[in-house]
């Protein structure tokens, strides 16, 4: 079954090596519904559509999909994980949250780490936050390479473009092998990160969940846009493309990022595994037995 899309994708999507300019990105929710309610019956939808898409991509185990969330920290990526794969069969999808890389991890080259996660055919995985923090949260702080023992180089810059081509060659390996990536950034502004920490900060159910890092990092906000624009742009590629997705309204960027999945999933025209139809009369026999056991 094929469904009637809510949202113009290509808005979202960052073109292969054009610019990226996150602040001439819009934050908050568009125009695709009257409201909130009207947003979150088009996730539920979505849920349905998402159940069976990924039932058929399990089924026929010849694809696989790596799903990717990247954004600042309270963008919204946990709720994503939460609320758009409500209802899938958790026997065809993983999640690994990336945190920072442990001894072992350091020992190797960065893309090592992903590589143990990856999906196979079949199955659905979701980074929550990933490789990405390599070119992203690292290139702010360039004191988290010194536990990795990097030959020297001349220019720290040469290390991103560096990276940047890895980046591109591994995810181009990925969809060659039959892998989907889709990769997304969820845009919250500056204000709308405030509120969400605060709520954490006053709610005592929800303080597990703050980090007084989050509040450093605030400072630090113009040197993470550029980081990640520069990764966006680097790294956004027809085959593996980047979405920026408004995420200041948290049941807008679910909906968007179902929709998106949805319509990924249906383009791979999978279907259920058919039985050869020189088998079907022994599958009637079967019938027949089963009607008349005794």
């Amino acid at each position: 079954m094929t469904k009637k899309h809510q949202f113009d994708h290509k808005k979202f999507r960052v073109k292969e090596d054009s610019k990226v300019d996150l602040s001439e990105l819009p934050t908050k929710a568009g125009k695709e519904f009257k409201g909130k309610p009207e947003g979150l019956a088009a996730l539920s939808v979505d849920n349905e559509y998402l159940h069976e898409a990924q039932s058929r991509l399990y089924a026929s185990g010849e694809r696989a999909l790596l799903i990717i969330l990247q954004g600042m920290d309270a963008a919204g990526k946990d709720g994503v994980i939460e609320h758009v794969m409500h209802g899938i069969n958790p026997q065809g999808c993983r999640v690994h949250s990336f945190k920072a890389p442990n001894d072992e991890e350091l020992q190797h080259h960065f893309l090592w780490r992903p590589m143990r996660f990856l999906p196979a055919r079949g199955m659905v995985t979701i980074f929550n936050r990933s490789y990405y923090e390599e070119v992203m949260v690292v290139r702010v702080h360039p004191e988290f390479l010194q536990p990795q023992k990097l030959p020297p180089m001349k220019k720290l810059g040469d290390l991103w473009k560096q990276r940047y081509e890895e980046i591109r060659s591994f995810e181009e390996t990925l969809v060659a092998s039959g892998t989907s990536v889709i990769k997304f950034f969820l845009h919250v502004s500056k204000e709308e990160q405030k509120s969400r920490l605060m709520e954490r900060l006053v709610d005592p159910n929800k303080r597990w969940k703050f980090n007084e890092r989050d509040l450093d990092e605030r400072q630090l906000w113009s040197e993470h846009q550029k980081a990640d624009e520069e990764a966006l742009a680097a790294t956004s590629t027809k085959k593996a493309p980047w979405f920026v997705i408004p995420a200041d309204d948290k049941w807008y960027a679910r909906a968007a990022i179902a929709d998106i999945i949805v319509s990924h999933v249906e383009s791979l025209g999978l279907s259920y595994p058919k039985v050869p139809k020189s088998e079907e009369p022994h599958f009637a026999e079967m019938i027949e037995r089963l009607e008349n056991e005794k």
